[in-house]
């Protein structure tokens, strides 16, 4: 659990930073996009084992979050290298199961060469799942798993571990004891309740001086989370830190805990994910550290997975792109910084 070191995907650093360079750019920070404000696609000829013939259809949790943008930047720059064809969209909102299942339906009405999900609920996408199998689509999970084995591997960080380092981290801050508090994007999906669940563990197995006081679910909406964050302090007078699960939570936390009227080294918060609100937090001292996934990582190695599937090759149960945790002393590392969606 306390791993920090992250495995990278088979092109290494370079590719991360040339990804997200890519990411960055417009003021979108994305690559110019169809019609559909949710939707893109991304296609290019030659470099890899496929062909343009194939396509693969990625459904994602949502669509405007930079971590969204970052995984969408790894899935281009895998479609160039191997020549296919890919299209990432997601809901506006991390919330909207149904509007996320419609999208499923409706590529899978495409006849995709194989899918990607990142299913919002870990139940609700089964029924289209077993209708992709039975038409031979392979499906590929990312991010979060499904409660089935239809996926022929899931491509995402360990969230339990990571949320156990958040706790590490958390523990050590505040010197080992006193009463803390979580702000969970959802209880649903599989890297909630990973991401839950690890911090919450870690601190039951290890830190008996602890105390989780308070566990609520914000939907990774920054206002709502933000509102939950000035409850929490309200009601939790000898409160000692605040852990946020996504990057939605992270920067909600911020915002609620300025409100309250803290300021840099009240408490000791810790997050999730990054983006420039989060990795500016940090900067500033207002947030102490956050875990870091490497989203580039999970974009491009959930298409060359599907292209293995389609293939025919056998995959690992399970692709762990990795993840470090970052504070204001590391941020500017290499290492760090390859990994990092501002």
């Amino acid at each position: 659990m306390k791993r920090t070191k992250i495995g990278l995907f088979a092109t290494g650093f370079a590719v991360a930073a040339m990804a997200l360079a890519g990411c960055g750019s417009g003021g979108s920070n994305d690559k110019p996009a169809s019609d559909d404000a949710n939707q893109s696609d991304s296609a290019s000829e030659g470099g890899g084992e496929s062909d343009s013939d194939t396509y693969i259809a990625l459904v994602s949790k949502g669509f405007q979050h930079q971590f969204w943008q970052a995984v969408k930047a790894g899935a281009d720059q895998a479609a160039e290298e191997f020549g296919v064809t890919v299209s990432f969209e997601g809901p506006d909102k991390e919330t909207e199961v149904d509007k996320q299942i419609a999208m499923l339906e409706t590529a899978l009405a495409k006849n995709p060469s194989a899918i990607g999900l990142a299913a919002l609920d870990s139940q609700s996408a089964i029924p289209l799942l077993e209708q992709a199998q039975a038409a031979g689509i392979p499906i590929i999970a990312f991010d979060s798993g499904v409660e089935s084995d239809i996926p022929v591997t899931t491509v995402a960080t360990d969230n339990h571990a990571a949320a156990a380092e958040a706790a590490k981290q958390m523990a050590e801050q505040i010197n080992h004891k006193g009463e803390v508090a979580m702000v969970v994007h959802d209880q649903t999906s599989g890297s909630g309740q990973g991401r839950r669940d690890g911090f919450k563990d870690y601190m039951e197995e290890n830190e008996p001086d602890i105390t989780i006081v308070d566990i609520q679910y914000g939907n990774g909406d920054q206002a709502t989370s933000a509102d939950i964050t000035k409850a929490m302090i309200s009601s939790h007078p000898n409160l000692a830190g605040i852990y946020a699960s996504n990057e939605g939570s992270a920067i909600g936390m911020v915002q609620g805990y300025k409100e309250a009227g803290k300021k840099a080294g009240d408490l000791v918060l810790i997050g999730f994910d990054s983006g420039k609100a989060q990795t500016d937090a940090i900067r500033e001292g207002l947030m102490y550290g956050a875990v870091t996934q490497n989203p580039v990582g999970i974009g491009y190695e959930t298409v060359k997975a599907a292209i293995a599937a389609i293939n025919g090759e056998t995959l690992e149960k399970t692709i762990d792109p990795g993840f470090y945790f970052y504070t204001k002393d590391n941020i500017d590392d290499e290492k760090i910084a390859a990994v990092l969606y501002e």
